[in-house]
Protein backbone atom coordinates (compact mmCIF):
# COMPACT_ATOMS: atom_id res chain seq x y z
CA UNK A 1 0.00 0.00 0.00
CA UNK A 2 1.37 3.68 -1.23
CA UNK A 3 -1.15 5.94 -0.32
CA UNK A 4 -1.86 7.07 3.03
CA UNK A 5 -5.59 7.06 2.48
CA UNK A 6 -5.54 3.45 1.66
CA UNK A 7 -3.53 2.32 4.90
CA UNK A 8 -5.92 4.47 6.90
CA UNK A 9 -9.36 2.83 5.32
CA UNK A 10 -7.69 -0.64 5.49
CA UNK A 11 -6.98 0.12 9.12
CA UNK A 12 -10.15 1.57 9.66
CA UNK A 13 -12.48 -1.26 8.03
CA UNK A 14 -10.07 -3.86 10.04
CA UNK A 15 -10.80 -1.93 13.30
CA UNK A 16 -14.79 -2.06 12.82
CA UNK A 17 -14.60 -5.59 11.56
CA UNK A 18 -13.09 -6.75 14.79
CA UNK A 19 -13.03 -10.62 14.60
CA UNK A 20 -15.54 -11.07 12.34
CA UNK A 21 -15.29 -11.96 8.53
CA UNK A 22 -17.45 -8.37 7.49
CA UNK A 23 -18.26 -5.44 9.16
CA UNK A 24 -22.03 -4.35 8.55
CA UNK A 25 -22.53 -1.40 6.09
CA UNK A 26 -24.42 0.83 9.07
CA UNK A 27 -21.31 0.06 11.35
CA UNK A 28 -19.79 2.74 8.66
CA UNK A 29 -19.80 6.27 10.47
CA UNK A 30 -18.53 8.54 7.93
CA UNK A 31 -16.80 11.18 10.67
CA UNK A 32 -14.75 8.44 11.85
CA UNK A 33 -13.09 8.97 8.50
CA UNK A 34 -14.02 12.75 8.21
CA UNK A 35 -10.34 13.12 6.31
CA UNK A 36 -10.74 10.71 3.64
CA UNK A 37 -14.36 11.05 2.26
CA UNK A 38 -12.84 13.05 -0.73
CA UNK A 39 -11.37 9.57 -1.90
CA UNK A 40 -13.90 7.20 -0.83
CA UNK A 41 -16.99 5.11 -2.48
CA UNK A 42 -19.37 2.47 -2.11
CA UNK A 43 -20.20 0.48 -4.71
CA UNK A 44 -23.46 -1.73 -4.36
CA UNK A 45 -24.40 -5.14 -6.39
CA UNK A 46 -27.83 -4.64 -8.18
CA UNK A 47 -30.01 -8.15 -8.97
CA UNK A 48 -28.71 -8.08 -12.51
CA UNK A 49 -25.42 -8.96 -11.71
CA UNK A 50 -23.75 -5.73 -12.29
CA UNK A 51 -22.27 -3.31 -9.61
CA UNK A 52 -22.59 0.73 -9.54
CA UNK A 53 -21.47 3.65 -7.22
CA UNK A 54 -23.68 4.52 -4.66
CA UNK A 55 -21.68 7.32 -3.75
CA UNK A 56 -18.32 8.87 -4.66
CA UNK A 57 -16.55 11.18 -3.13
CA UNK A 58 -15.49 14.76 -4.19
CA UNK A 59 -12.08 14.12 -5.16
CA UNK A 60 -12.84 10.89 -7.48
CA UNK A 61 -15.83 12.99 -9.01
CA UNK A 62 -13.25 15.33 -9.96
CA UNK A 63 -10.88 13.21 -11.40
CA UNK A 64 -13.21 11.82 -13.57
CA UNK A 65 -14.74 15.60 -14.59
CA UNK A 66 -18.82 14.37 -13.52
CA UNK A 67 -20.72 12.72 -10.54
CA UNK A 68 -20.14 8.81 -10.58
CA UNK A 69 -23.43 7.99 -8.52
CA UNK A 70 -25.06 4.99 -9.79
CA UNK A 71 -22.79 4.98 -13.14
CA UNK A 72 -21.40 0.62 -13.28
CA UNK A 73 -18.07 0.84 -11.52
CA UNK A 74 -16.30 -1.15 -14.50
CA UNK A 75 -17.29 1.51 -16.92
CA UNK A 76 -14.42 3.84 -15.58
CA UNK A 77 -12.03 0.78 -17.13
CA UNK A 78 -10.73 0.18 -21.16
CA UNK A 79 -13.23 -2.04 -22.58
CA UNK A 80 -11.49 -4.70 -22.51
CA UNK A 81 -10.93 -5.20 -18.74
CA UNK A 82 -14.28 -4.05 -17.49
CA UNK A 83 -15.70 -7.96 -17.58
CA UNK A 84 -12.53 -8.37 -15.19
CA UNK A 85 -12.88 -5.87 -13.25
CA UNK A 86 -16.40 -6.51 -12.58
CA UNK A 87 -15.09 -9.82 -11.30
CA UNK A 88 -12.32 -8.66 -9.14
CA UNK A 89 -15.29 -6.23 -7.33
CA UNK A 90 -17.69 -9.35 -6.78
CA UNK A 91 -14.42 -11.40 -5.48
CA UNK A 92 -14.08 -8.75 -2.70
CA UNK A 93 -17.35 -9.41 -1.71
CA UNK A 94 -17.98 -12.89 -2.56
CA UNK A 95 -14.62 -13.91 -0.60
CA UNK A 96 -14.57 -11.34 2.28
CA UNK A 97 -11.27 -10.17 1.26
CA UNK A 98 -9.71 -6.26 0.63
CA UNK A 99 -8.06 -6.27 -2.14
CA UNK A 100 -5.50 -3.24 -3.52
CA UNK A 101 -5.28 -2.46 -7.38
CA UNK A 102 -2.15 -0.60 -9.07
CA UNK A 103 -3.84 1.45 -11.75
CA UNK A 104 -3.02 4.01 -14.44
CA UNK A 105 -5.72 6.75 -15.48
CA UNK A 106 -5.06 8.31 -19.13
CA UNK A 107 -7.04 11.71 -19.63
CA UNK A 108 -7.67 12.68 -23.58
CA UNK A 109 -4.42 14.36 -24.12
CA UNK A 110 -2.52 11.46 -23.40
CA UNK A 111 -1.18 12.46 -19.77
CA UNK A 112 -1.07 9.13 -17.06
CA UNK A 113 -1.76 9.05 -13.50
CA UNK A 114 -0.78 6.42 -11.40
CA UNK A 115 -3.49 5.67 -8.78
CA UNK A 116 -4.29 2.98 -5.56
CA UNK A 117 -7.74 1.31 -5.26
CA UNK A 118 -8.82 -0.29 -2.11
CA UNK A 119 -11.81 -2.57 -1.94
CA UNK A 120 -12.70 -3.68 1.47
CA UNK A 121 -16.49 -6.18 1.21
CA UNK A 122 -19.61 -5.36 3.79
CA UNK A 123 -22.68 -6.24 4.77
CA UNK A 124 -26.24 -5.97 4.86
CA UNK A 125 -27.83 -5.96 8.40
CA UNK A 126 -28.39 -9.41 7.74
CA UNK A 127 -24.86 -10.76 7.58
CA UNK A 128 -25.41 -11.02 3.53
CA UNK A 129 -22.15 -9.41 2.02
CA UNK A 130 -23.36 -6.99 -0.41
CA UNK A 131 -21.87 -3.51 -0.96
CA UNK A 132 -17.64 -2.38 -0.99
CA UNK A 133 -16.15 0.39 1.49
CA UNK A 134 -13.51 1.71 -1.00
CA UNK A 135 -10.90 4.45 -1.66
CA UNK A 136 -9.30 5.72 -5.31
CA UNK A 137 -6.41 8.08 -4.47
CA UNK A 138 -3.88 9.21 -6.74
CA UNK A 139 -0.32 8.99 -6.49
CA UNK A 140 1.48 12.28 -7.33
CA UNK A 141 -0.07 15.58 -8.02
CA UNK A 142 0.36 16.79 -11.71
CA UNK A 143 -0.04 20.72 -12.63
CA UNK A 144 -3.47 19.32 -14.27
CA UNK A 145 -4.38 16.84 -11.56
CA UNK A 146 -8.48 18.21 -11.18
CA UNK A 147 -8.05 19.88 -14.55
CA UNK A 148 -8.22 17.79 -17.25
CA UNK A 149 -10.58 14.27 -16.61
CA UNK A 150 -9.60 11.21 -16.98
CA UNK A 151 -10.99 9.09 -19.63
CA UNK A 152 -10.22 5.77 -18.64
CA UNK A 153 -8.45 3.68 -16.35
CA UNK A 154 -5.87 0.49 -16.51
CA UNK A 155 -5.13 -2.22 -14.16
CA UNK A 156 -2.04 -2.64 -13.36
CA UNK A 157 -1.77 -5.17 -10.87
CA UNK A 158 -3.96 -6.89 -8.20
CA UNK A 159 -3.57 -7.64 -4.52
CA UNK A 160 -5.53 -10.07 -1.75
CA UNK A 161 -5.21 -8.40 1.73
CA UNK A 162 -5.82 -10.07 4.86
CA UNK A 163 -3.00 -8.23 7.45
CA UNK A 164 -2.17 -4.83 8.81
CA UNK A 165 0.10 -3.10 6.18
CA UNK A 166 2.97 -3.49 7.95
CA UNK A 167 2.58 -7.13 7.90
CA UNK A 168 2.04 -7.60 4.48
CA UNK A 169 5.62 -9.42 3.36
CA UNK A 170 5.63 -11.23 6.56
CA UNK A 171 2.17 -12.83 6.25
CA UNK A 172 3.28 -13.82 3.03
CA UNK A 173 1.03 -11.50 0.80
CA UNK A 174 2.72 -11.10 -2.59
CA UNK A 175 1.89 -8.13 -5.34
CA UNK A 176 1.87 -9.81 -8.79
CA UNK A 177 3.30 -7.75 -12.22
CA UNK A 178 0.48 -8.28 -14.41
CA UNK A 179 1.87 -9.95 -17.52
CA UNK A 180 -0.12 -9.02 -20.65
CA UNK A 181 0.70 -11.85 -23.00
CA UNK A 182 -0.59 -14.51 -20.99
CA UNK A 183 -4.63 -15.57 -20.60
CA UNK A 184 -6.58 -13.04 -18.96
CA UNK A 185 -7.38 -15.36 -15.68
CA UNK A 186 -4.57 -17.25 -14.28
CA UNK A 187 -3.55 -18.25 -11.18
CA UNK A 188 -0.49 -18.08 -8.79
CA UNK A 189 -0.42 -19.97 -5.72
CA UNK A 190 -3.64 -18.72 -3.45
CA UNK A 191 -4.06 -15.48 -6.02
CA UNK A 192 -6.12 -15.04 -9.04
CA UNK A 193 -4.22 -12.62 -11.14
CA UNK A 194 -6.04 -10.68 -13.88
CA UNK A 195 -4.60 -9.67 -17.21
CA UNK A 196 -3.15 -5.57 -17.32
CA UNK A 197 -0.69 -3.43 -18.25
CA UNK A 198 -0.57 -0.44 -20.03
CA UNK A 199 -0.90 -0.50 -24.07
CA UNK A 200 0.35 2.24 -26.37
Amino acid sequence: MRSRTTVELFQYWKDVRGNRDLPRRDEIQPGDIRSLLPNVFILQTEPAGGIYFRLAGTNICSLFGNELRHRQFSSLWRGDQQEDIGRIARQAIESCTPIVLAASGATAAGDWLDLEILMTPLASRDGKGDRVLGALSPLSGPMWLHMMPLQHLMLEQVQENSEVPEMLTRAGNTVIRLDTHRSPIRRAQHLPVFEGGRRN
